[in-house]
């Protein structure tokens, strides 16, 4: 264990953390998300246990989020035609303004199938037990500034 490290974050969760640079994205994944495939040229992160918004407050706490670009956080646009309500979104909205000046101005949605796209570029995926629908969240890091 090490002081001021969430203890949820794993030795190889922190490994990769630290070896991601800037505008590399790391996907933390809902229960239903196809991580092995998605995954499967990268990282895959099994939390199994764990739902999203504990994985990404501790996340947030070591990872700066990107400046450069506008939407540093990005979810997965509820498919048209789909009535599936996002209470979820709710909380990672007051997560992100806990850990970022920006608050919800640094969330972007991307259609479903391109959100697909852009995770198989991600330098990570964590695949969590996260039950509610459409939680996937995709973040993009930034740099750690003095």
């Amino acid at each position: 264990m090490l002081k001021g490290i969430p203890p949820i974050l794993s030795p190889e969760l922190l490994k990769v953390l630290c070896e991601m640079g800037h505008s590399d994205r790391l996907v933390i994944a809902d229960g239903n998300f196809p991580a092995e495939t998605i995954g499967k040229n990268g990282i895959v992160i099994r939390m199994d246990g764990h739902g999203v918004p504990e994985i990404l407050d501790a996340i947030l706490q070591v990872f700066p989020l990107d400046t450069y670009t506008e939407y540093p956080v990005n979810l997965m646009e509820v498919m048209p035609g789909d009535t599936v309500e996002t209470p979820i979104w709710n909380t990672y909205e007051a997560l992100v303004e806990k850990h970022d000046s920006r608050g919800k101005a640094a969330i972007g949605t991307i259609e479903r199938f391109a959100f697909y796209e852009e995770a198989k570029k991600a330098y990570a995926v964590i695949a969590t037990s996260e039950s509610a629908l459409y939680a996937n969240i995709m973040l993009q890091k930034g740099v750690v500034v003095d």
